[in-house]
């Protein structure tokens, strides 16, 4: 791990930059300082946002080859220094070294993927003879780049999160503002570095280290700025969108991703993938599995290999390859998660396993008899806890599923196909696994939410998709 104090410096238009205002960045584990990071102002983001206007237009002009070599030069430029993105990663964040090797491996994927799909934004040809009058003309639709996107970026997965705004933003031929998490802004400025040395025009990219209080609104309400891509939580997102104007808009704000495991389901695959989903990251996750409903006949021997399986959880140093849970991102969000346990213990919740805080670590929790409109039921948790309660059939866990007002993923384990396509027909969620926890994604698919788990999808097809505008061009011959 790094030992050595650090100062970063920020990318503005493809400079690296200092600022005799600072952030400090730490390593969760042990609250010791790693580096500093510049503190943007204003000023910083209004340069960054007229040299962007200008990296619009050179990306603009940029050919499909030229887009895709640069990604697959960036591709190349992880994997030789895969070494320095994990220790980065480890160092910054909750994940654990196991963790933190799944992402960058997932990250080089990302941009994998941002390259091919550059090759395949495609138009259309349009029949503008199918309305009497117009035998004369032809013509098509074609993708333009809607032109300078700002994205803003959370802590949780600080490099691949980073990856799904930058690649596909570049492979569609657009210039791009990115705000990394405050927690974790090393990963994000060592990936523009890849960036910058692949040969990235510099104007097209620029990476502002700051407070979201001071530069946020800025960011977020420019007229160049064509579109917003963010992840993060709800009220924020809702802040974003109140005050963005008209823009193209993306988002994925977060979720309280439900499980269904019916009574005819693999029951070893069932109970190991809910510990996987539920605890993955230290629960700091979108996709994590928050509340689990199981068919009673099989609740109690669940809820006995479950805890079990909790049981065996190794929480421990990030760098230990043993250690299946590292700890939260500050100490701040651990004691949120303590109240928010405590206060649902104190209104009649039984805790089978975990429930205590040392630090920054929280121990993986398993609630039950939690009153359903509790916070922690209603709300997202994003932390290592997991709530289980019996259910007497498929209908009332869907209902209970359905009753909060987040809708990212859901999972559903069952061995009855008519079963498993009632519950993809209903679940009021962007997607739906079958036998498999909510926590599974590949990176092509796509991806979001109904309700207040967001806007649009992500996915690096997808997402340009989002970043692209359609102009319809027509001849009258």
């Amino acid at each position: 791990m790094i030992n050595t104090y650090e100062n970063k410096k920020m990318l503005v238009a493809g400079n690296w930059v200092e600022r005799e205002k600072t952030i400090k960045v730490f390593n969760p584990e042990n609250q010791e300082l790693i580096a500093t990071v510049p503190s943007a102002s204003k000023e910083d983001v209004a340069l960054a946002i007229e040299e962007g206007i200008k990296g619009a237009e050179i990306a603009r002009k940029l050919s499909t080859n030229e887009r895709m070599t640069i990604l697959n030069n960036v591709v190349k430029w992880i994997e030789e220094n895969q070494d320095l993105f994990l220790t980065t990663l480890v160092n910054e964040s909750s994940k654990t070294i196991r963790e933190a090797k799944k992402e960058v491996k997932r990250c080089i994927e990302t941009i994998k993927i941002s390259a091919e799909e550059a090759r395949r934004i495609h138009g259309k040809t349009i029949p503008f003879d199918q309305m009497e009058g117009n035998e004369n003309r032809l013509g098509y639709y074609m993708k333009v780049p809607v032109g300078l996107i700002v994205a803003i970026t959370p802590f949780n997965d600080p490099l691949n999160l980073v990856a799904h705004k930058l690649g596909p933003a570049i492979a569609s031929g657009n210039a791009i503002i990115l705000k990394p998490s405050s927690e974790t802004p090393l990963s994000a400025l060592l990936l523009a570095r890849a960036f910058k040395e692949s040969g990235l025009p510099n104007e097209m990219l620029s990476v502002i280290t700051g407070s979201s209080r001071e530069i946020g609104e800025v960011l977020v309400t420019h007229e160049a700025i064509r579109m917003i891509t963010f992840t993060g939580g709800y009220e924020a997102g809702e802040d974003i969108f109140s005050k963005a104007k008209v823009k193209k808009i993306s988002m994925e704000l977060g979720s309280n991703s439900p499980c269904i495991v019916l009574k005819d389901a693999d029951f070893n695959l069932a109970v190991n993938s809910i510990v996987s989903g539920a605890f993955w990251a230290a629960g700091q996750n979108c996709l994590g599995v928050q509340r689990v409903y199981i068919e009673e006949d099989i609740f109690d021997k669940f809820k006995h290999e479950l805890v079990l399986k909790t049981s065996f959880m190794k929480v421990g140093s990030k760098l230990e390859e043993t250690s299946d849970m590292g700890p939260l991102i500050n100490e701040k969000e651990a004691i949120r998660v303590e109240r928010l346990v405590e206060s649902a213990k104190e209104c009649g919740a039984e805790c089978l396993i975990g429930g205590k805080r040392n630090g920054t670590y929280y121990l993986p929790t398993v609630l039950t008899n939690v009153p359903p409109d509790h916070e922690i039921v209603t709300q997202e948790i994003f932390g290592p806890v997991v709530i289980i309660e019996p259910i007497i059939n498929l209908e009332e866990g869907i209902e209970k599923a359905n009753n909060v007002s987040y809708g990212l993923q859901a999972g559903i384990f069952t061995k009855n196909i008519e079963n498993a396509f009632h519950a993809v027909n209903t679940l009021n969620y962007g997607g739906v696994m079958v036998n498999d926890s909510s926590d599974f994604r590949i990176d092509a698919m796509p991806f979001g939410g109904m309700k207040k788990s967001g806007i649009g999808r992500e996915g690096v097809p997808f997402t340009i998709e989002e970043m692209t505008e359609t102009r319809v061009v027509c001849f009258k011959i």
